[in-house]
This record gives structure tokens, C-alpha cells and sequence, in this order.
């Protein structure tokens, strides 16, 4: 009986957030791609992106940390950016996935989490730089994973018992809380790393 209510509610408002991160994720990846074909065919490009000695695009662009797998990470965003926002449309039109999609799908999102974070450390403990179109992918995955997971754990799909569903169930409207502190988690080491904010007023 409890599937059968799974399978029939369709979570409206998560399936536009989706839609709403992925087409958003998606853009900033496709301004980074072109800023870096850019550069590739003109060295003396300055990025669109590049503000200022902190804030900037170039230095990440042109590190080795901007190619991990041997192309441009802002490809992978173009690729896997399409999938929350398939997911989302799909989810407005009715469709209903099986377990191992919606398991499949979070161990995406985490694999993303995980590549974000370490990008988030290169970022501000190696290059010292915050690019802002790398910063809106930031902005974006990480309320994608909280959500992600915990609309997964109150759904069951993990196969967690009802008391545990019934505490993600508590959870998910407070998931915000969680978002935002991740968000005051990046802003923080950036301060203690970067002097950000005195930096930014600087240059302003």
C-alpha cells in the first residue's frame, strides 16, 4: 500500500527545482565552455568572467585543474546538466521511475558533489581565485544533493524503514537550512583563505 502511494503522488515543486538547477547549472557551464574556447584560439582573450585579480575565470580556466579528465570540466557540466532537468520534465509529465533510476540519479548527484568540493578546495586553498560562473555551478549542486537525498530518504527509495522515512519526511521542508550551510561553509573559507569580502569591496 505504501508503494502504491509512492507511485502516486508526483512531487511537483521538486521536479521544477530540478528544471530550475539544471537549465541554471547548464548555462554557466556553456559561458565557461566558450570563454575556453575562446582562450584556446586567442591567448590574449580575457574572459568575460575576470573581475578582478580574485574574482575571475582565466586562472581556473588554464590550470590543470580546469581539465582533470584531459577536456575542459565544463564539459561534463554540459552533459550532466541535461539530466536533473530530463528528470524534472519528465516528472511534470507523469512519469514514474523504479528505484535503481532515482538510486542511479543520487549516486550521480553525489559523484557531482564530490567532483564540486574538491574544485570549491583547488579553488580557493591552491589557485586563490572565486570564478563566478564556477560559482554558480557551486550554487546550484549543492541544494541539488541536499534535495536530492533527502526527498530519496523520505521516499523510501533507499529502501529505509517508515521510521526513517517518516523523520526525512520531517526533514525535507527544513532541507534549506542545510543549503544554506553549505553556502556560508564556501563563503567562510574564503574569507579565512582570501580575505574575500575586503578584497572584493577593493576592487569594486
Amino acid at each position: 500500500m505504501a508503494d502504491t502511494k509512492l507511485e502516486t503522488r508526483r512531487p511537483f515543486v521538486f521536479a521544477i527545482f530540478l528544471i530550475v538547477a539544471g537549465v541554471v547549472g547548464w548555462i554557466a557551464a556553456f559561458a565557461l565552455t566558450i570563454d575556453k574556447f575562446e582562450t584556446l584560439m586567442n591567448p590574449s582573450y580575457s574572459p568575460s568572467c575576470d573581475i578582478s585579480p580574485l574574482v575571475q575565470c582565466g586562472v581556473n580556466l588554464s590550470s590543470a585543474q580546469g581539465s582533470v579528465f584531459g577536456f575542459p570540466n565544463p564539459l561534463i557540466g554540459l552533459a550532466a546538466f541535461t539530466a536533473p532537468v530530463f528528470v524534472g520534465v519528465a516528472i511534470l509529465a507523469g512519469a514514474r521511475f523504479a528505484r535503481w533510476f532515482w538510486i542511479l540519479f543520487n549516486v550521480g548527484v553525489l559523484g557531482g558533489i564530490a567532483f564540486v568540493i574538491w574544485l570549491v578546495s583547488e579553488s580557493i586553498f591552491v589557485l586563490g581565485t572565486l570564478c563566478p560562473y564556477c560559482m554558480v555551478v557551486w550554487s546550484v549542486m549543492i541544494p541539488m544533493f541536499f534535495y536530492v537525498t533527502v526527498f530519496n530518504l523520505k521516499e523510501g527509495h533507499f529502501g529505509n524503514s517508515g521510521a526513517s522515512r517518516s523523520f526525512f519526511g520531517r526533514l525535507y521542508p527544513f532541507t534549506w537550512i542545510l543549503v544554506l550551510l553549505g553556502y556560508l561553509t564556501i563563503v567562510a573559507l574564503a574569507q579565512f583563505r582570501l580575505d574575500a569580502i575586503t578584497t572584493i569591496f577593493l576592487y569594486s
